[in-house]
């Protein structure tokens, strides 16, 4: 089925109980609105759909295929000079082309519309999106896949879904992050979150390496999600490269795109469930994704396997990481500076660090989920434990000073004595030689 005819049968979909016989003026016009209520189309989007049908069939439902001007409107000579002008510099956009083919002579000014050339370098092929795709550098726009398990993971995130969560069923915004394997397609982990932002990959990306080893390489887009310090560090630790995708590359993420597909058929069937939390949701995406993804066979997979199949048949060993290890790999480190009280700040909040660390500048190693208690590491002195500062009603007694700050008695001043010599030394008299002067002996 080709996009336009996928397009129509979405359309038919939608105007197929309308076209119910028997229905009266106020049923018909509750469902009108119902359909345009789930649909996100307006009254006036439905109505031209039943014109078309009912004047054309479902031929009509069908997008209306683009009119290119006709070939006149612009001659040919001056299109193969744009396109000559295009080919030499693909990045030249059509108001420039225009530009240079007025400034040479060959079109008065105004003869050429930016839209009209726009549309017959497209027709010919010389758009700047069909440049772009054999000028760009970089690898080539193909697909590729991966020969093992765990080589290669590709996460994405898939934005604003609106489901009827909420308090009295109104919708919420849900986000869904998920992680695939890319050599057999296999969901790593999925989930939705009531939330956008880092710590929604964070905890993904745990469960998922807990659960199935650690990847040679994880690659991502350039949101701000995955492209941070945290992430460096973590894949740093962990012995994993790291990869984004290029700017403006689509393609790039196909896999993470397509399973998007597949989890659409997912939210259009939760709608008809009267779902109330995101638990509730959660448990039901979970039987879904088993059921109708993970154990269905694969047409991207050799012998239309199943990815769970292809997971497991595959001979590459599995990396596994102590739990210990992943946990110290996920905390995050910040910078602080001691002040004249042995404390930092972080998160606005005052934490006692001792007064060893004076003056210093110390690494935080904290869990982002409980600050409670940080780690605080600096230079070559033993890290500490550090809990939040509390302020009392009254003064507590100072802190003692570490042992290798305490003062050292003494006896003298060192000071005065190394002066007292150096007086000395300055006081004593010159003794002369005549000789060296050049006297003579007498």
């Amino acid at each position: 089925m080709t996009k336009n005819e996928q397009i129509a049968a979405q359309r038919m979909k939608l105007i197929a109980p309308l076209l119910s016989p028997g229905l009266d003026k106020g049923t018909y016009q509750r469902l009108k609105e119902q359909i345009s209520r789930e649909s996100g189309l307006s009254e006036r989007t439905l109505r031209r759909y039943l014109a078309l049908y009912q004047e054309k069939g479902y031929g009509g439902l069908l997008p209306a295929k683009k009119q290119y001007p006709s070939s006149d409107a612009v001659p040919e000579e001056i299109l193969q000079e744009a396109i000559l002008l295009r080919r030499q510099v693909p990045s030249r956009s059509v108001a420039q082309l225009i530009q240079i083919l007025e400034w040479e002579g060959k079109t008065e000014p105004g003869q050429i519309k930016r839209s009209t050339l726009q549309d017959k370098l497209a027709e010919k092929g010389y758009s700047s999106r069909q440049m772009k795709q054999y000028h760009q550098t970089g690898t080539a726009a193909r697909r590729f896949v991966k020969p093992h398990r765990n080589c290669l993971w590709q996460s994405d995130v898939k934005y604003a879904v609106h489901l009827p969560i909420g308090p009295d069923n109104k919708p919420q915004q849900v986000y869904l992050v998920t992680w695939i394997d890319d050599a057999t397609r296999l969901i790593l982990h999925s989930e939705f979150y009531p939330v956008l932002g880092r710590a929604i990959v964070i905890d993904s990306f745990r469960q998922a390496l807990l659960r199935h080893g650690l990847p040679d390489a994880v690659y991502f887009d350039n949101g701000s999600e995955y492209r941070n310090k945290w992430m460096q560090n973590t894949t740093g630790l962990l012995g994993i490269k790291l990869m984004y995708a290029r700017p403006y590359s689509p393609e790039s993420k196909g896999k993470s795109e397509v399973f998007h597909h597949q989890v659409d058929r997912f939210l259009a069937e939760i709608k008809l469930e009267n779902v109330t939390t995101l638990d509730e949701l959660n448990n039901l995406y979970q039987v879904w994704l088993t059921e109708c993804y993970q154990h269905r066979p694969h047409s991207a997979l050799k012998g239309n396997r199943s990815p769970y199949e292809a997971f497991q048949s595959d001979k590459r060993p599995i990396r596994y990481a102590d739990p210990q290890e992943i946990h110290n790999a996920f905390l995050h480190r910040e910078e602080r500076k001691v002040d004249k009280t042995g404390c930092i700040s972080f998160f606005g909040k005052p934490y006692e660090v001792g007064l060893q660390f004076l003056g210093m500048k110390v690494t935080v190693v904290y869990d982002p989920a409980d600050i409670s208690v940080i780690t605080v590491q600096g230079d070559s002195l033993p890290q500490v434990q550090a809990k939040e500062r509390v302020i009392g009603q009254w003064t507590g007694p100072r802190p003692s000073l570490p042992e290798h700050l305490t003062k050292v008695p003494a006896t003298e001043s060192r000071l005065l004595k190394a002066a007292e010599k150096k007086h000395q030394e300055r006081d004593k008299p010159m003794l002369i030689s005549y000789r060296k002067a050049g006297e003579p002996d007498v």
